[in-house]
């Protein structure tokens, strides 16, 4: 196999993350490998959200160092996170409510194709336009192309936020609870389209609905009270007894 097959696409390395004296993450180390889905399980209270927010440069860690591509990116301002390759979706929705469907995507192509160019009237970004066109095809949106954004359901505003995180042509794509607030129908639609967009780059995603996570992730990581407790396959974290113990068995 390709050497660079084995560099992890992100690294973390005995990160840990403090709030005054609260400890919500202690010396986590794990790799996510190109490729993969993985899932960012644990209780409530275990510290995901936090190391998610750390992995997406939210957070700046206390201690330890992010790894991309090989290259620390550790305390790096989040903005520069699009840039370098990583792009992330929001837990709560993060559009633009009053545009429309593809202003929004428009708008994000924008930052990303004429940073530079302001003084230019929007219209005649045509790349930008074509983009946004060829992302809203991605995430199935092209029919609503025209319509407000907040006349949109919920579920269709998640895809909407994600072919705005994708106009960066992310290698790295983090996603916080994708599904919340979601139908089941809703849901199995999201499904699909992680699925399918997973097929062309790394996604890392936080996730509750555990049916989900079981029959999409390859991988999975379970935290608890802000440490590493395991990782593997749905397989191996379904019979891991202490993951039983903390997480799987409860309610």
């Amino acid at each position: 196999m390709d050497s660079m097959a084995q560099i992890p696409i992100l690294e973390a390395r005995n990160i840990g993350k403090n709030f005054g004296k609260f400890k919500a993450l202690q010396n986590v180390s794990t790799r996510f490998m190109p490729g993969t889905i993985t899932a960012i399980i644990g209780p409530n209270g275990a510290g995901k959200s936090t190391f998610f927010n750390v992995l997406s440069g939210a957070f700046p860690p206390s201690s330890g160092q992010i790894l991309f591509n090989g290259k620390d990116i550790t305390g790096i301002p989040q903005h520069e996170f699009a840039r370098i390759g990583i792009s992330k979706s929001f837990q709560i929705t993060n559009v633009f409510k009053q545009l429309s469907v593809h202003e929004n995507v428009r708008v994000a192509a924008q930052m990303e194709t004429s940073r530079y160019n302001f003084l230019s009237n929007a219209q005649n970004y045509q790349k930008p336009i074509e983009l946004a066109d060829q992302l809203l095809r991605r995430v199935n949106l092209e029919h609503l192309c025209n319509k407000t954004t907040g006349d949109l359901a919920h579920g269709q505003q998640r895809a909407l936020e994600i072919a705005m995180a994708l106009a960066c042509n992310p290698s790295l794509l983090l996603l916080d609870e994708p599904t919340a607030g979601m139908s089941p129908e809703e849901t199995m639609v999201m499904m699909d389209l992680i699925r399918t967009l997973a097929s062309e780059r790394t996604v890392i995603l936080v996730e509750h609905k555990m049916k989900l996570i079981m029959g999409l992730c390859k991988r999975i990581i379970v935290l608890h009270h802000g440490e590493f407790l395991a990782e593997g396959t749905p397989e191996e974290i379904q019979s891991n007894a202490e993951v039983r113990r903390v997480y799987l068995g409860q309610g």
